[in-house]
């Protein structure tokens, strides 16, 4: 976990990883849509976006493991399901405590795997935002760029803005998309194989499926705003979505206890027992036996 968040941190924070140069055409159309000015100026920040795909999953699990940990019911089959710790004599972890650990930890490990890997996406492609030709400002009178099919490749042809130029090079996948959609997917999977509700037969659905057509939207938002390509935003959808599967069916089995149910014994083979351990049991001819060995005796006294 300290190492996914210090990966992340040198993605996001730092110079260390350099994006990749990609050469374009001088009258290329898509990358000459009209700058939508920065992150912060977007209809949903940064910030915004942070603070919601935290929040959320967090509250939904905190909620629902408290909730249902107080039904009698359920808290039977939790604590049935769940392994006690015992720190020698003084420490105990108890099951309520374990699965919200367990379940907003595996949230929070996933949630920096993928910016991890959206952060390695966009430096190693280069991809270039719709709005790219708009901040590089080349210099159009070059002899690169009077030929109209001249692939250029250097980068030293852009005038503007070297900060805002390089963050116009990284649109592939898109962020925004795949934290999205990651955040939506795991909340969704943890309400619809814990939460059991019998009083509302649409409140799961209804909840999953506006949590997950919030992160629609957000993707959506990223091509309206000209700052993703859909080829960036399906590709984020990809990426969230491929991760929030892998943690929610291979590291936390579908939110289930890390115990199964109790397995039955096994019966004892008979060929392992001694033959004195089974009871004996006398046949007819041996009873007949035994009452004319007795009515003899009678005679003879």
């Amino acid at each position: 976990m300290a190492g996914t968040v210090l990966l992340a941190y040198y993605f996001e924070c730092t110079d260390t990883f350099q994006v990749h140069i990609q050469g374009f055409f001088c009258q290329d159309g898509d990358l000459m849509k009209p700058y939508p000015g920065t992150e912060e100026e977007s209809f949903i920040t940064p910030l915004v976006l942070y603070c919601v795909l935290a929040a959320t999953p967090t509250a939904i699990i905190f909620i629902g493991e408290i909730s249902m940990y107080f039904i009698k019911s359920t808290r039977e089959s939790l604590i049935a399901q769940e392994k006690t710790i015992l720190t020698g004599e003084c420490c105990y972890l108890n099951p309520l405590l374990r699965r919200i650990i367990r379940f907003i930890g595996v949230f929070a490990f996933g949630l920096f795997a993928t910016d991890i890997f959206v952060n390695a996406g966009q430096v190693v492609t280069g991809h270039l935002t719709p709005y790219f030709l708009t901040v590089c400002k080349p210099n159009y009178t070059s002899t690169d760029c009077q030929a109209h099919h001249q692939f250029i490749n250097n980068g030293n042809i852009c005038t503007g803005d070297l900060e805002v130029i390089e963050k116009a090079r990284r649109s592939f996948p898109s962020k925004h998309a795949a934290l999205s959609i990651y955040s939506a997917l795991y909340a969704t999977m943890y309400i619809t194989s814990t939460i059991k509700t019998k009083s509302s037969r649409l409140a799961k659905p209804v909840l999953c499926l506006g949590t997950l057509c919030t992160a629609f939207l957000t993707g959506l938002n990223r091509v309206s705003e000209y700052r993703n390509h859909c080829s960036d935003v399906i590709a984020g959808f990809i990426l969230g979505t491929a991760v929030a599967l892998f943690l929610g069916m291979c590291v936390v089995h579908n939110f289930k206890g890390t115990q199964g149910s109790p397995s039955k014994p096994k019966p004892e083979d008979p060929r392992g027992v001694p033959l004195m351990a089974f009871p004996r049991i006398e046949s007819p001819l041996e009873t007949l036996s035994a009452q004319n060995h007795s009515a003899s005796m009678t005679e003879v006294t």
